[in-house]
């Protein structure tokens, strides 16, 4: 049956037992012959020879290739596998004369095996589905302003790249040219499309609606977008919840007490005066009663499902493991820059104390020209918006959660936060308390302990913030807090429009700090952490579940995180805590039956005399309820209402 771990149930490649054409064949084969011995039994005499060939037909098509995967088990890995029960049940029901019974049992476990394989592969097939829409050709500006079509393997980073209307962007980039709508749908499941211009980011994938774009490529084919929800999917197929654990762990043990309990009864009946035949029968029946397929097979059936309905919504999670414990978590710690906002900051305000403020501005600018950070992108569209010339800085050096160090033509240079300041000796003087009196976020710049001026900075609120946090404790979340590296003014100021207590905000943190505040929420339960950026990956690895900016953070924050939010709409996050809460009640109720219904069989098959093709149907019905139960999931998923 479907053991997830099972050859014949890695059926990533549309192959079980050779191919799903082949598994379709023999399914078929086994139930034609079932049908005739049905036809001989209940409706017409048939001729002689017709009955026993149709039976061996049922039994060869069903029952060799189930073996050869069994034997397989058996010999290579050392395990006894539910393919085995099947097979044995079968043989002895045939050997005391109950060959149709034999038959009726392979017919279903081979039907039911191929529906769960094809019902499973869907499931893996719905994040596949997103792989496979990578193009394979892109058009290369040359420098002469004519275009070349080249594989896109041969694009490198730095290659301008001409977009058409209706074009799918190759690989992720920035807009240097043009502006339009681009539909952003197969990467982060937002259904409405997203307007685009210069300096605007563009990813693998998503599709150019209108316009034409020239696109700067900043990342290779082999760190894209889609290569990393690749990574992200590999990663989620190895590693297994808990419950998935569990269901396996059960399995491969029970299987083999099922069989020493087949043996055990077939010699206690034996033993007590029983015919040979009724104890072999007897045996079979308990053996197939008792076969642990549907609690094998209960939970991968939920968690597959759960996992392929996220990634339709923009949500990928690192495996079962992450999807079972979001759904444990009591606490969200959200990261604000990035986040919780935008990361759009723009320019407020400008003091120079040394100079024009165009040269503070464009010194500045130089400084961050390497940087990645949320601020450093304002200062480069404010300096570019007002023509100024752009000078990158040599030997630049990040000091997390204080700025940025430097040399540009001048010599030695810094910006960064007060802790900056402070460590370069510098005072603030009253020309910048204009600055500090607002809620903005100041950067200081510095030659050092001579401050040159200030540039205030402010970040947008993004949009579906509010309402995520609100989904998030309308879901049942107790608590939710915010943390960041910038000023308590600032983080006030944003958490003010989340509806945040000034209790449940945290400023002015260092990145040890976050870890420290995590492992402190740790103490009341699982607690989960939201950030984008290089300075969140120690509290994304340190919290229950790390949650990542996956499309637009950092390459460090997603490989330290459990789950990646390709979306920008925070209300998916709820969505997503919502969807690991019903899996998790799915696969306590698959277990549940499961476990239930095998002991009612075991009870009939070993007191009541419970006849093989009631086992039969018993066994293979529970096995496809709990598979089409936890297949709901599919139907559930992470979209807009």
């Amino acid at each position: 049956m479907a053991n997830p771990d099972h050859p014949q149930a890695q059926d990533d490649s549309g192959h079980a037992h050779g191919s799903g054409q082949i598994e379709l064949a023999l399914t078929l084969a086994t139930c034609l012959g079932l049908g005739v011995a049905l036809l001989d039994r209940f409706a017409l005499t048939l001729p002689q020879g017709v009955v026993p060939a149709a039976l061996a037909m049922s039994f060869a098509a069903g029952g060799i290739p189930a073996a050869i995967s069994a034997l397989r088990e058996l010999f290579g890995r050392g395990r006894l596998d539910i393919d085995l029960l099947m097979v044995i049940a079968a043989l002895a029901a045939a050997a005391v004369g109950a060959a149709l019974e034999g038959a009726v049992l392979l017919a279903l476990f081979s039907t039911a095996g191929m529906l769960e394989h094809r019902a499973m592969g869907r499931a893996r097939a719905a994040v596949d589905a997103l792989m496979a829409l990578r193009p394979e050709t892109a058009l290369r500006l040359r420098g002469d302003g004519g275009f070349d079509e080249v594989a896109v393997a041969e694009v490198a980073v730095g290659d301008h790249l001409l977009l058409r209307p209706g074009a799918r962007v190759p690989l992720d980039g920035v807009i240097t040219d043009g502006a339009g709508e681009v539909d952003e749908s197969t990467i982060t499941g937002e259904s409405l499309p997203v307007s685009k211009a210069v300096g605007d980011a563009l990813h693998e994938a998503t599709v150019n609606l209108h316009g034409v774009l020239t696109l700067e490529v900043r990342r290779g084919l082999g760190e894209s977008t889609v290569a990393r929800m690749i990574d992200l999917v590999t990663q989620a197929q190895a590693m297994k919840a808990p419950s998935e654990r569990f269901s396996e762990w059960f399995g491969a043990r029970y299987t083999v007490l099922v069989l020493l309990g087949a043996v055990a009864v077939f010699a206690t009946l034996w033993g007590l005066g029983n015919s040979f035949d009724a104890a072999l029968y007897r045996a079979a029946t308990v053996l197939v009663a008792a076969s642990p397929c549907a609690v094998v097979i209960s939970v991968p059936a939920a968690i597959l499902s759960a996992l392929s309905a996220a990634a339709r919504g923009g949500v990928l999670f690192k495996g079962g493991a992450a999807l079972e414990r979001l759904a444990s978590v009591r606490a969200f710690a959200f990261d604000k820059t990035g986040t919780l906002t935008k990361g759009r900051a723009e320019v407020t305000g400008i003091v120079a104390l040394q100079g024009s403020k165009d040269q503070v501005l464009a010194a500045l600018a130089g400084l961050e020209a390497g940087s990645e950070h949320h601020i450093a992108a304002a200062v480069l569209r404010a300096a570019k918006a007002a023509g100024l010339p752009l000078n990158p800085a040599r030997e630049v050096k990040a000091w997390p959660s204080e700025g940025i160090t430097g040399q540009d033509a001048t010599g030695a240079l810094w910006a960064g936060n007060t802790r900056m300041l402070d460590r370069m000796g510098a005072v603030a003087g009253p020309e910048c308390d204009a600055l500090q009196a607002g809620a903005e976020t100041i950067v200081y710049l510095g030659r050092g302990a001579v401050l040159l001026g200030a540039v205030s900075v402010a970040d947008a609120l993004r949009e579906t913030a509010a309402a995520g946090i609100a989904a998030l404790r309308q879901g049942g979340v107790a608590e939710i807090v915010m943390m960041t590296g910038d000023r308590r003014e600032v983080a006030l100021r944003i958490a003010a429009s989340l509806g945040l207590k000034p209790a449940e905000v945290h400023a002015g943190l260092m990145p040890e700090d976050k870890v420290a505040l995590v492992a402190s929420l740790a103490t009341k339960g699982a607690v989960a952490f939201v950030g984008d950026g290089v300075n969140d990956a120690a509290a994304l690895a340190r919290a229950d579940v790390g949650i990542a900016m996956g499309a637009a953070g950092s390459e460090v924050a997603l490989q330290a995180a459990d789950v990646a939010l390709l979306s920008e709409d925070m209300a998916r996050l709820a969505m997503a805590h919502a969807l690991s809460k019903r899996a998790a009640r799915i696969i306590k109720q698959n277990l549940g039956f499961a476990i239930g219904a095998m002991v009612v069989l075991v009870t009939g098959g070993l007191f009541f005399e419970l006849p093989l093709p009631l086992a039969v149907i018993g066994h293979e019905g529970g096995t496809l309820l709990v598979v089409l139960n936890g297949l709901r999931l599919l139907r559930d998923p992470i979209l807009p209402k």
